[in-house]
């Protein structure tokens, strides 16, 4: 009995290797693909994120968008970015960018928006959060990865670069300008604007550290937030 399974088996494999064998010939007749403008490919690095980022950058034609969650960036970043962006910017690229309305109260990212915007750049604020994502002549487009900040993908494939451009028109069309000189009432309407979104989460069952990560805060700050939206609807839960 056990050699008529064994036998069976062979034959088994006999015709699974003669079909491989059909398929091997239709493979090897495909031209090799040597453009590579259609891949999509894992950076695992920050240093190779940044790499990638430079390059793109540096060919970079007419246009570049940038979409940077998170509320205010770190010093660090924005002197690593104005650089490149105002070298860009000078050589005709239109610049457009968005952030979180909480950047909007952060003094490094309101001098660095001061700085492009003198150049040309156009720069908005919304007040949920959305995905990171630069976008180069709608060509190629970094990616961020939600679980490693210091990962992202390069994307060069057609219909997902038209994907990404289009929701970021749609984002921009929600979005309102990055105003360099406030008003106290500008002020007011952003604050209220912040804590409408914040009571949508709350009745959404979301926590305050997810609410505070999703709209670019500190938890502090958040929980301020929440306070001041009990006390005006006087809730005491």
């Amino acid at each position: 009995p056990l050699e008529r399974v064994i036998r069976t088996r062979r034959q088994e494999l006999e015709g699974v290797r003669s079909r491989l064998v059909e398929f091997s010939r239709v493979y090897e007749e495909q031209p090799v693909r040597t453009d590579t403008r259609g891949t999509v490919e894992f950076l695992a690095s920050l240093s190779s994120t940044r790499a990638a980022i430079v390059e793109l950058a540096a060919k970079c034609e007419s246009e570049v968008l940038t979409a940077q969650p998170g509320g205010g960036r770190r010093a660090e970043v924005l002197e690593e970015a104005i650089s490149r962006d105002e070298a860009m910017l000078r050589s005709g690229v239109r610049m457009r960018t968005l952030y979180q309305h909480t950047a909007r109260f952060s003094q490094g990212t309101r001098e660095y928006v001061d700085r492009v915007s003198r150049m040309g750049a156009e720069v908005r604020t919304l007040d949920d959060q959305f995905i990171r994502v630069l976008l180069f002549d709608r060509r190629a487009a970094v990616i961020g990865v939600e679980s490693d900040p210091g990962s992202a993908i390069i994307v060069r494939e057609p219909n997902l670069i038209h994907f990404i451009a289009k929701t970021f028109d749609l984002w921009w069309l929600n979005a309102a300008p990055f105003p360099l000189e406030w008003s106290n009432q500008e002020v007011a309407d952003i604050a209220d604007q912040l804590k409408q979104r914040i009571a949508l989460l709350l009745s959404e069952g979301l926590t305050d550290q997810t609410i505070a990560k999703r709209m670019g805060m500190s938890v502090r700050t958040c929980r301020r937030h929440i306070a001041e939206i009990m006390e005006r609807l006087g809730a005491k839960s």
